[in-house]
């Protein structure tokens, strides 16, 4: 008790230090009410928590280095908090939104003055829940336009459309989730995928609704593509058409055409759709990637109409595109290994070179035992996960208030730089004491201004997955992976230093491994989880505290005078 009250107090004399920091630049205001609202899908109406009564959320409309204040008022009956992914927040984590890293929980009838900083993002970002599953309906895009005077780095397209990849589920999302924590099995699998909110034509009582996009021969229309699906791996395509791939996580890339997109939860693509077929009615259409055989999905496929202007005869139906199938991950990993950085005069990139902080960060499927094998995981096991053999625990208070405030006993600070065994991470067949992983609450302490190289690498205990892994607070050059397990001597001669991907969420390819660098100069609590939200429950994460440089521009800024409290 005595802690939660030093930080409150703590908290109440921040209000001092902020009058500066609140007025320094002119910022634009938006109000977010989070509320239930009824909704029908799949021939059955349930009441969802959303923003402003609108599934998809509101999209948010910004320029590169803007600052918007987004009041957020919680008029729902269930706590929640609000996440910028993809936003650097340089200097101020305080509104970066995972729930007991940065904030407590939005409580019900609270407000909460969300200040959210951009900074060299330019592109397509999204916001989203970052408590429980909310984020299955409390979600939507965040546009990063160029700086005023500057211009996208391919010519103007005649219209700019966002494409949000969803999941809906017939039951509660809450009741999914409680579920999950009571029995120790996998979630349910969704009922359906949704493009913008609605499942297509593909699904019962889904076809008046289906989204359409209309398009006039000769344009070019720019998608802005987010996957908000909670728990799993998209392939998109447009039938036809083949689509050029201009940016990826808010930042550009090398054009790449491509005749399929391969996304994982968390991520966004902008790409290009030149309209240049036969005018005609041609369905968009997503479904799931997932390499494991052991694990169940919804196979169902989603649906949205592109359909060019003008008089013609429509196919009936539209025709369907080319998907790569469910279980093939090389057609993942070829897409996601294909993309680079633009890295050009106007865009120029800085990669780390010479690395101060080397980590090797095994990512794993795991289980706990139950008590009379009672639970429904494998063999009667609590499924779990773990990054270096440790399963997260959420503390009481917020990990960033405590750092903070010096409040002592929430976390612990050696969180492990390399797993406590190496043994053949990807064999078949792999010995049963190596699934049960430690619980903790612990993160990695960094230097300002650290150079960091990340390895993951991926498991096959409890049959292994794919993991998006997601860095808040930073983007990060993605300078190598591959399929099997890491060769330290032969495989970092392949990174790319000249041109890698810029990501703030990628997927590391089942059984294999991805090599990520950043430059630690945002100070603050920094969040790293798997974005498939049911790991990140098990345990999938950890957080880095990036200490003070020197001066006060390399310091975190003070927290805003009306933190939620715990």
């Amino acid at each position: 008790m005595w802690s939660i009250l030093k930080v409150f107090i703590l908290q109440v004399l921040g209000i001092l230090f902020v009058g500066a920091f609140h007025s320094q630049a002119r910022v634009h205001d938006h109000t977010f009410v989070i509320e239930e609202t009824p909704y029908t899908r799949l021939c059955s109406t349930k009441n969802i928590l959303t923003v402003n009564g609108v599934f998809p959320g509101p999209t948010l409309h910004v320029h590169k280095g803007d600052t918007i204040i987004v009041d957020v008022y919680n008029k729902g009956n269930y706590n929640i908090t609000i996440h910028w992914h993809g936003v650097k927040q340089p200097r101020y984590p305080w509104s970066d939104g995972p729930e007991y890293i940065t904030q407590c929980p939005i409580q019900p009838g609270a407000k909460f003055r969300q200040k959210v900083i951009f900074s060299t993002e330019e592109g397509t970002l999204w916001w989203h829940a970052h408590s429980e599953w909310w984020r299955a309906t409390v979600h939507g895009a965040i546009i990063i336009y160029p700086k005023k005077g500057t211009s996208y780095p391919f010519p103007l397209p005649h219209a700019e459309v966002p494409i949000i990849l969803g999941e809906w589920w017939k039951a509660e999302i809450l009741e999914i989730y409680n579920e999950t924590l009571q029995t120790g099995g996998a979630p349910n699998v969704s009922d359906a995928f949704a493009i913008n909110g609605q499942p297509g034509d593909l699904y019962p009582c889904s076809k008046p609704e289906t989204f359409k996009l209309t398009v006039e021969y000769g344009k070019t229309y720019l998608l802005r593509l987010i996957n908000a699906a909670v728990q799993e791996i998209l392939f998109f395509a447009i039938a036809k058409h083949n689509v050029t791939v201009v940016g990826a996580d808010g930042s550009y890339t090398k054009p790449l055409e491509a005749s399929y997109i391969a996304i994982g939860p968390g991520q966004t693509f902008d790409v290009l759709l030149k309209a240049n077929e036969q005018p005609d009615r041609y369905y968009m259409a997503a479904r799931v990637y997932s390499g494991p055989t052991a694990v169940a999905f919804d196979n169902t496929t989603t649906t949205a109409i592109v359909q060019y202007s003008g008089n013609y005869t429509p196919s009936s139906p539209p025709s369907l595109p080319y998907l790569p199938y469910y279980n093939d991950t090389n057609a993942e990993v070829r897409f996601t290994r294909s993309l680079k950085s633009l890295a050009d005069e106007n865009h120029p990139i800085e990669v780390p070179i010479n690395i101060t902080t080397e980590l090797f960060f095994v990512i794993s499927v795991n289980t706990f035992p139950c008590p009379n094998n009672s639970c429904e995981g494998p063999n009667g096991t609590r499924l779990a996960t773990s990054i270096n053999n440790i399963s997260f625990v959420n503390p009481s208070i917020d990990i960033l208030q405590a750092y903070y405030y010096h409040v002592n006993g929430v976390f612990g600070t050696r969180f492990p730089d390399f797993p406590p065994l190496i043994f053949n991470f990807t064999a078949e067949y792999l010995p049963l004491y190596l699934e049960t992983p430690k619980r903790g609450t612990k993160v990695k302490i960094l230097d300002y201004n650290t150079t960091v190289e990340i390895v993951f690498q991926g498991t096959n205990l409890v049959g292994g997955n794919d993991h998006p892994m997601h860095l808040h607070g930073y983007s990060f050059f993605v300078v190598g992976s591959g399929l099997g397990n890491f060769d330290k001597d032969k495989d970092p001669l392949g990174y790319n230093l000249v041109d890698p991907p810029l990501h703030n969420t990628i997927v590391v390819p089942l059984n294999g491994w991805t090599t990520i660098r950043f430059k630690a100069d945002n100070p603050g609590v920094w969040f790293l989880h798997c974005h498939f939200d049911r790991h990140m429950t098990w345990g999938m994460d950890m957080a880095f505290v990036v200490k003070n440089g020197e001066g006060l521009e390399a310091h975190i800024m003070p927290p805003p005078p009306d933190m939620p409290p715990c």
